[in-house]
């Protein structure tokens, strides 16, 4: 199953949300309008090749789920490639192959998302699929109960045999103490096991509807084109009120925390430490740009200056870098990461780490690095514009956390006017005298 890669290829493509071509120069140039029923839909118009990405995202997530039900927006995932009242179990997928299609899933804390690529002509056929199975999914306990053990096997081979994924959903339990993305998208076992048949009906009651959902269709077909399609197969779809959201608010770490795991599959030991931050849609948000050119300044490459200093120049490591992720409803991450070369001590090179992430609050970054690190995501911003595909994953992903069509076209004005002050201002507020996380992942010696 594929699904569970693409949503990690989707921190990917939703970071090229944020890369800019000419200062004040448009990203994609999608039109959008929306429909009556509160359906919005968007459509990028690109004719290198006569094909078209269809995507319907969901504004709800793992974040959305009730307490004691951790996993069922994922395990709902994978129901909706069920039956509906017009196709069989399996028909769906069988259709989209059939017409020389291919399609995915992904769930994600704050959005899951559907997409099939086909030939232009096969769009109509797309849509009216989709649309069947936003409202006339059949669930019965006969379908519902094989897929629960298709998730607990999922779960068993992607993360409780994965000394790193072990870690990863640890670490988060430590990171968030209020905020549910504490809780893994893929669930607990014990309360995947007890999700009931009525949970997962009022979990697409309450959430599958057409004003709860974005169209993005990218590929060779224009706006003229798409509308009367879009009424015909989703226009005619009722809204119904949402359910009240809850207004989560993460507090502040009162305490350094550390997270140890020793594992017998570990092969590279790896030290990391990450720090709460503001996102795009959290916090303090006007530092999210700043933040996102200090992600590529500690991440850039072998040019950057991490990876520079403790693996080309130091020779104590064999990776070493930093990560932002602030593309998210609630509370972004600020990371760091370092692996010991043979012969040095994790530990030791987290030492080494943590004496950067120091020097970075005392000293800053300069305007050479803030300057490299803008034109590096100029120059990736090329492929975003001339993928069929990539938009409509950028702009459903951005879309789907409550940005706007116009804040991803405005990106390329907004990155360029990033100054160093604003980067060493974000970094203070988010490093300097903030409490944190740091992990070991450590190899556990056989008897």
């Amino acid at each position: 199953m594929q699904r569970r890669a693409l949503s990690r290829l989707l921190t990917v493509f939703l970071f090229l949300a944020g890369v800019p071509s000419v200062a004040g120069a448009a990203v994609f140039k999608p039109e959008s309008f929306t429909l009556d029923n509160g359906m919005q839909v968007v459509v990028v118009t690109n004719h290198r090749v006569p094909v078209v990405t269809h995507m319907v995202w969901y504004k709800v997530g793992a974040m959305d789920e009730p307490p004691g039900k951790s996993g069922l927006a994922h395990y709902f995932e994978h129901l909706m490639f069920k039956g509906t009242e017009k196709l069989k179990p399996g028909a769906f997928s069988a259709t989209v192959a059939r017409n020389g299609g291919r399609e995915n899933a992904f769930t994600s804390q704050d959005y899951t998302g559907y997409f099939q690529s086909v030939a232009v002509d096969r769009l109509p056929l797309m849509m009216e699929i989709e649309a069947d199975r936003m409202t006339n999914l059949v669930l019965t306990d006969e379908i519902i109960e094989p897929e629960r053990q298709v998730v607990i096997e999922e779960r068993r081979s992607r993360t409780e045999s994965d000394p790193s994924a072990i870690l990863g959903e640890q670490l988060n339990t430590v990171l968030y103490q209020n905020y549910p993305y504490r809780i893994p998208i893929i669930g607990w076992r014990h309360e995947i096991e007890n999700v009931t048949r009525e949970d997962l009906l009022s979990f697409y009651r309450d959430w599958y509807r057409p004003n709860n959902a974005i169209l993005v269709i990218s590929g060779d077909i224009t706006m003229k084109e798409v509308r009367p399609l879009a009424e015909k197969y989703y226009g005619v779809i009722p809204s119904r009120p949402l359910p009240k959201r809850v207004a989560w608010v993460e507090p502040p770490l009162k305490a350094d925390r550390k997270v140890v795991l020793e594992h017998a599959r570990v092969r590279q030991p790896t030290w990391s430490r990450r720090f709460v931050a503001p996102s795009q849609m959290y916090g303090e948000t006007a530092l999210a740009d700043p933040l996102q050119v200090l992600g590529e300044i500690l991440s850039g490459g072998a040019t950057s200056r991490l990876y520079r200093k403790l693996v080309v120049e130091q020779k104590i490591a064999v990776s070493a870098g930093g990560w932002y992720n602030g593309r998210r409803r609630g509370p972004g991450v600020l990371g760091f990461y370092i692996s010991p070369a043979p012969g040095n001590e994790t530990e030791a090179v987290g030492a080494a780490m943590s004496a950067e992430i120091d020097l970075l609050v005392e000293k800053g970054v300069t305007d050479d690095e803030v300057a490299k690190a803008i034109q590096r995501l100029q120059d990736s911003a090329i492929y975003a514009r001339d993928s069929y595909s990539t938009p409509a994953r950028v702009l459903g992903g951005a879309l789907a956390i409550g940005r706007t069509v116009a804040d991803v076209e405005s990106w390329p004005a907004r990155i360029g006017a990033v100054t160093t002050e604003a980067v060493n201002k974000a970094i203070a507020r988010v490093l300097k005298d903030r409490k944190s996380v740091t992990s070991l992942l450590l190899s556990k010696p056989t008897t």
